[in-house]
């Protein structure tokens, strides 16, 4: 007769079996720990100030647009920094459909913009370019920033930094797009600007990608990704649906950057450089005695309007950088810089050219000229309540409320994707490249 209790090499078979399961235990246990416990991570020092939490912005104050500065980390502790920030848990409600109104010329204008922004910052990948355009339809809408397609596109590109999208000022736009890619950029705006909503982003007005920390990001909330790019929220009221109610513009500026792209970006000035060549010289007005870029101008009162831009072109010539300001009178001229408040509210036009990035935007005073468009508008300066200026102001279109301070070369808020260079290929948003810095 057998034992009931049966062994093996003289040991029981219960005992075996509880041998091996402390073994197995003894094993995982410690992977176990190692995959759940939460991991830290050593912030550097340079980067510390970029993950402090920061002040909840309430709904009485406008939050602040701020310049791009990124914590000088290696890439792979910037993963880490960014990996080791939970994202947000609340609630990440779509945006609202956004349909584009305007005249034929003014919608027009906004696709092309929208396009090179979604081309530019995702390359020729539909699902990146999609969530572009989101980012630039909730600016739109939030009052934090222009209210048109192109003002937010385009806001700070005539600063040498603190432009929002860089390559709209770090010479991106050399680099044109193939047809076939410019065309499936314009798709992807039309959708856009017609209803089409990308879900997943929501409200998000900020983003980066993941091998970088701007130092924005600590006082935003994380809410989603895309690739390798991360997208943000701001926290509190500021974040949520009822405050993206602004109302869209309705008209686009002239973005000369985008005339070599687009027919409907290069008529203003274009069409005064192709004016210009035809003043004769000594018709031209001086520049400063001690400020040979600078011009303060007396026009003629008998003057077209629109003849005041190939005037600035023909008198700025060559100069990479020139400021050209004119007045109705002799009497309202000034003689020197800078400028009181009361010499720019009576200034009636005013031309601006950075050559080095390829820009140039002429504005006329529109409470004397109609202007077609109000984006074509110095912004109005009250005489009463202006206080004296320290420095010459750049005249900036009207619908834009709010400006960004200068600061390091870079998107305010949004890292756009590796540079895509022009072939027919797909570039995906999320392949990274060690040399982009932008949003």
């Amino acid at each position: 007769m057998h034992s009931i209790r049966q062994s093996v090499h003289g040991v029981p078979v219960p005992l075996r079996i509880l041998l091996g399961i402390v073994g197995c235990i003894a094993i995982a246990l410690p992977s176990i720990v190692v995959a759940t416990v939460p991991r830290i991570v050593i912030v550097p020092p340079e980067a510390a100030e970029a993950v402090k939490p920061q002040r909840i912005v309430p709904k009485e104050e406008l939050p602040p647009v701020e310049p791009v500065d990124f914590a000088e980390v290696d890439p792979d502790d910037a993963r880490a920094i960014n990996a080791a920030v939970p994202f947000s848990s609340l609630p990440n409600p779509a945006a609202r459909a956004f349909r584009i109104t305007g005249t034929p010329e003014d919608r027009e204008r906004a696709i092309d913009c929208l396009a090179a922004a979604v081309y530019y910052e995702a390359g020729d990948d539909a699902e990146g370019q999609r969530a572009v355009a989101q980012v630039v339809i909730n600016r739109v809408r939030h009052p934090a920033f222009p209210k048109s397609v192109c003002g937010v596109v385009f806001q700070g590109s005539e600063r040498r930094t603190g432009c929002q999208f860089t390559f709209t000022c770090d010479g991106s736009m050399a680099r044109q797009p193939g047809e076939a890619a410019w065309t499936r950029a314009r798709d992807v705006a039309k959708q856009a600007l017609n209803g089409e909503v990308y879900r997943p982003v929501g409200h998000a007005t900020h983003y980066h990608t993941d091998w970088v920390v701007p130092y924005w990001s600590s006082s935003l909330e994380k809410i989603t990704e895309v690739h390798s790019h991360l997208f943000f929220r701001w926290t509190g009221w500021w974040g949520t649906p009822p405050a993206f109610t602004r109302a869209y513009a309705g008209a686009e500026p002239v973005e000369p950057l985008l005339a070599r792209l687009s027919g409907e970006h290069g008529d203003v000035i274009e069409a005064a450089r192709a004016q210009a060549d035809a003043i004769p010289e000594n018709a031209l007005p001086k520049p400063m005695a001690g400020d040979p870029d600078s011009f303060l101008v007396t026009l003629d009162p008998g003057m077209d309007p629109e003849e005041f831009p190939a005037l600035a072109i023909r008198a700025c010539g060559n100069r990479d950088r020139c400021k050209f300001m004119g007045w109705m009178s002799a009497s309202a001229t000034p003689a020197s810089l800078p400028l009181s408040s009361g010499q720019v509210a009576t200034m009636a036009f005013s031309y601006l050219r950075i050559g080095q990035q390829g820009f140039s935007k002429a504005l006329w005073n529109c409470d004397r000229f109609n202007r077609p468009s109000p984006l074509q508008c110095m912004r109005p300066q009250p005489l009463a309540t202006l206080r004296p200026q320290t420095s010459l102001p750049t005249p900036t279109p009207l619908p834009s409320p709010v400006y960004v301070d200068e600061g390091p070369s870079g998107l305010a808020g949004v890292r756009r994707a590796p540079a895509p260079q022009p072939t027919e290929s797909s570039t995906p948003m999320a392949a990274p490249g060690n040399t982009t810095r932008a949003q």
